[in-house]
């Protein structure tokens, strides 16, 4: 680090990105995007008149993706906000709606960026351990005063907590926020997006990254109350007001669109994680349930990271985490049918050794 980094900067952990290898060849299962390509008619939008325009600064406004966004979850827009990617969103959910007095909770083993964020904004933290199951139960939140963050389907683990154990969570204070980050719901989630209309004191947040194929078109979006709306956009108008470039916010009008290309892709995935988990148990690995476009396992036979650095030297990745808790699992993404039976081929001769 150089001699002008700030002492708050220096404390900073990072997130930290899965492995994105760009000069090897791999069968890349680690970072959870989608194994088929955009919508057809989201490229088709990325080729047609946008592109002649990028001398031009972005709407600031979204609107041709907000408009979208809202009349396919039968919300208006001002109940929507775009962004780079969710976790542009939930930084600026952060910012907002975390601060002196007003603490966040979030589990011990969830998505790595809350505690990212945390440091960042030097906010005041409680981590609550999930159940030795790796379930979240709403009971542990709920006599906490502050900000509630919870991934539903979580990651890393892939299972989810239904929408009336969240809406318990919601009656119990209205006066607490709960930031619902649904990333992976489109894989068998059951969404709160249903409950923006009832609950001022709810914000969920989704990404185009993984049901839509977009992961690097870097397209985000959240749902809550207009006032919520408002007070994210207080955050984004004070660091970057034209954060959605021209041609992803095309594209991810278009990625709306295509709902029949949505729900195929959607479909194809849960077909191969059912697969790959039988696939998986055959093996003897342990499997916990997943509504994700990944499943979370462990063999009884080779160590967590033994196993990922085996099945990388035979050119597959997938994430580990070398955590408590969690050392002896990897996460692995659920890719096309032929990814999926490379993976159990590898496997199989990696565990007859």
């Amino acid at each position: 680090m150089s001699k002008f980094l700030s002492t708050e900067a220096g404390r900073l952990d990072p997130y930290t990105p899965g492995e994105q290898p760009q000069d090897q060849q791999y069968i890349k299962l680690n970072t959870n995007e989608s194994p088929f390509p955009p919508s057809p008619k989201a490229v088709e939008a990325v080729r047609g008149m946008e592109a002649e325009k990028l001398y031009l600064y972005s709407d600031p406004l979204c609107t041709v993706l907000n408009n979208a966004l809202a009349e396919r979850y039968g919300l208006k827009p001002e109940n929507v906000i775009s962004g780079n990617g969710s976790d542009e969103i939930l930084g600026f959910a952060f910012r907002a709606f975390c601060g002196t007095g007003r603490g966040v909770a979030y589990p011990d083993i969830t998505y790595g960026f809350y505690q990212a964020q945390t440091a960042l904004f030097g906010l005041d933290a409680t981590i609550v351990p999930l159940r030795k199951d790796f379930t979240l139960n709403i009971a542990d939140y709920m006599d906490f005063p502050g900000t509630v963050v919870i991934a539903n389907p979580n990651a890393p683990t892939g299972m989810m907590v239904p929408q009336a154990e969240i809406q318990r969570l919601l009656e119990k204070d209205p006066e607490r926020l709960v930031i619902v980050d649904e990333a992976y719901v489109d894989f068998g989630g059951e969404s709160c997006v249903p409950l923006i209309p009832k609950f001022g004191n709810l914000l969920v947040v989704q990404t185009m990254s993984k049901s839509r194929s977009l992961a690097g078109g870097r397209v985000g979006y959240a749902f809550g109350s207009a006032e919520l709306i408002a007070d994210l956009n207080r955050v984004k108008y004070s660091f970057n007001p034209y954060n959605v470039n021209r041609l992803s916010l095309a594209a991810g009008a278009a990625a709306v669109e295509d709902e029949a290309y949505f729900q195929s892709c959607c479909a194809a995935v849960r077909e191969n994680r059912a697969w790959t988990v039988q696939a998986l148990e055959d093996f003897g690995f342990t499997v916990l349930p997943s509504c994700a476009n990944f499943v979370f396992a462990k063999s009884g036979a080779v160590p967590g990271g033994e196993l990922y650095r085996r099945l990388k030297e035979a050119g597959i990745l997938v994430r580990w985490f070398d955590k408590d808790r969690i050392r002896d699992y990897l996460r692995i993404t659920i890719g096309s049918r032929e990814q999926m039976e490379a993976l159990m081929e590898t496997l199989k001769k990696l565990l007859r050794k």
